[in-house]
């Protein structure tokens, strides 16, 4: 039995996958708010718990929102260490891998299906080429999927963290806020959840919203996005626009960055939750705005992920390569 987890800022998953192949599946899967616990092995003790049997799996793979530094790896969004002598003491098991989340993601990425997958561009697929992953949600996540040897081999990054580049005289703007208020103006700032509030509170400047109350709410994102939605507060429409298209031009900029000319995947919990402001084509527009290389871009498959456990799949996948035979 394999165990896999996605460890994230706001949620865990935890799951127990049978090790079927190519795809594992799914035993019993149990989600968990991350803040609750003090730490990880908080959380295995209660998935144990839950699951009323005694936890001993052969291998164990979790995808950790933060960077993985050789057997440890420190959340970025939440006051956690996560390290791998301290999961294979609880679950008495050498055979423990810890990946970045957005390196599992990608990990699952090969194995999604169709109906897992919401195209925005069909593209020309090259089946010897890269593909890339982004993902907005509680941070920004990127990957790069290198083709090796005939397979798409997962690549972490932390490029969330680097810095946004403005390309309008709004976004410049808004830059000179981030940059007074923060220090810097990183890309998560912008493009995750928290970075929907921050532009949400770039566009009223002080006005009322008839949707958000209270923005450090834990509903505040998702309130500003069905405000923007449903029309009934057009501050909220603009944060919403900025966000959708500065979402599609850093997709792009990492497409380039990979050659991503098998494919562009876009993940994470936001881009299932605004499938109509994606649709509406100023993703694309963005997207595919980088003169003189317009035409790499257009042949390159655009997809959505739909699967919200496509990163404890990519544990799986990667639990299974790790388990003893």
């Amino acid at each position: 039995m394999l165990l896999a987890g996605d460890v994230g800022g706001t949620k865990t998953l935890l799951g127990l996958f049978s090790a079927e192949t190519p795809r594992p599946e799914p035993v019993d899967v149990r989600t968990y708010p991350t803040h609750a616990f003090r730490g990880f092995v908080d959380i295995l003790n209660a998935f144990e718990r839950d699951i009323a049997g005694p936890l001993t799996p052969d291998s164990v793979a979790f995808g950790v929102a933060g960077p993985v530094l050789g057997r440890h790896a420190r959340l970025t969004n939440v006051d956690w260490d996560v390290d791998i002598d301290s999961i294979a003491e609880r679950l008495q098991t050498p055979h423990v891998a810890l990946l970045n989340d957005l390196e599992a993601m990608a990990t699952g990425v090969p194995l999604l299906r169709d109906d897992e997958l919401e195209p925005l561009q069909r593209g020309t697929p090259d089946s010897r080429g890269n593909a890339v992953l982004i993902a907005a949600g509680t941070g920004l996540g990127q990957a790069y999927l290198h083709r090796v040897e005939g397979r798409l081999r997962p690549v972490a990054s932390e490029g969330g963290h680097a810095d946004f580049a403005a390309r309008t005289d709004r976004e410049m703007e808004l830059v000179r806020e981030l940059r007074t208020r923060f220090g810097r103006a990183e890309v998560e700032q912008v493009l995750s959840g928290p970075g929907l509030v921050n532009l949400h509170h770039f566009t009223h400047r002080g006005s009322g919203c008839p949707v958000v109350d209270h923005p450090t709410d834990d509903d505040t994102p998702a309130r500003i996005s069905q405000g923007a939605l449903s029309g009934r507060c057009q501050f909220c429409v603009e944060a919403l626009r900025m966000f959708v298209e500065a979402y599609g031009a850093e997709a792009g900029n990492l497409a380039l960055r990979g050659v991503a000319s098998a494919g562009v995947f876009i993940g994470g919990g936001i881009a299932p939750k605004i499938l109509p402001a994606l649709r509406d084509g100023s993703f694309m527009r963005t997207f595919l705005s980088k003169e003189p290389l317009r035409t790499l871009l257009e042949q390159m498959p655009v997809h959505i992920v739909l699967n919200p456990d496509a990163g404890l799949l990519g544990a799986a996948v990667k639990a299974r390569e790790i388990q003893p035979r």
